[in-house]
């Protein structure tokens, strides 16, 4: 029997993830989880095969949540199924250790063949993933400059982009202002820019939006 742990802050997700596993794996056990506290008190009750885990939820950082998962439960596999841009999130979290990153504009097909492999062990990259880093390893710059952002400045920046004010900053992410602001600064001084228009000019560039 195989345990999955789904960990989303929208319940239609949740559903629609359930009824394709129930569908797939007919005697397994499904657990839900709508923040990481939720997430990790679960996984200290009980051992899972699968966590499947959304990037954009409050009172979580994803990436250093899965970085805790494989940390603590190594056989744990973890998948993220996001509505995150693949090109600028699915190395970050590869590399933290999850098995795969599925976008949730992808179809029912790949969500099960990145179910499938993760189970078994294995890494789930997409054509556009794969096709991506292998161009990375040819050019003698970065891809997108914005893999120079962390994680929380990437969270920040898709509010900014999103026409968030650091206010709303604030309260979506539960910070203070200043600190809002000093992660608003941080992000113009790493990608070069000065104002949101040059923001937003250069996420159209790289396909953020």
């Amino acid at each position: 029997m195989k345990r999955f742990l789904l960990t989303d802050d929208h319940e239609v997700v949740r559903s629609g993830i359930a009824s394709v596993l129930r569908n797939d794996y007919p005697a397994s056990e499904i657990t839900e989880a709508t923040n990481e506290n939720d997430a990790w008190i679960a996984l200290k009750k009980e051992e899972f095969d699968l966590v499947i885990l959304d990037i954009h939820m409050p009172e979580s950082d994803a990436l250093t949540f899965t970085e805790k998962i494989k940390s603590f439960y190594p056989d744990t596999k973890v998948l993220i199924f996001s509505m995150g841009a693949e090109h600028i999130y699915a190395k970050r979290f590869l590399n933290a250790g999850a098995s795969g990153f599925v976008s949730k504009d992808s179809g029912l097909t790949e969500l099960r063949k990145a179910i499938t492999l993760s189970l078994q062990g294995k890494k789930y990259i997409s054509e556009s993933l794969a096709s991506l880093l292998v161009d990375s390893l040819h050019a003698k710059q970065k891809v997108n400059p914005f893999e120079n952002l962390s994680a929380r400045e990437l969270e920040v920046l898709a509010l900014l982009i999103k026409g968030n004010t650091v206010t709303g900053i604030s309260n979506s992410l539960n910070l203070s202002i200043s600190s809002a602001n000093t992660y608003k600064r941080r992000i113009f001084q790493k990608l070069n820019i000065s104002n949101l228009v040059d923001l937003i000019q250069l996420a159209n560039l790289h396909k953020m939006i």
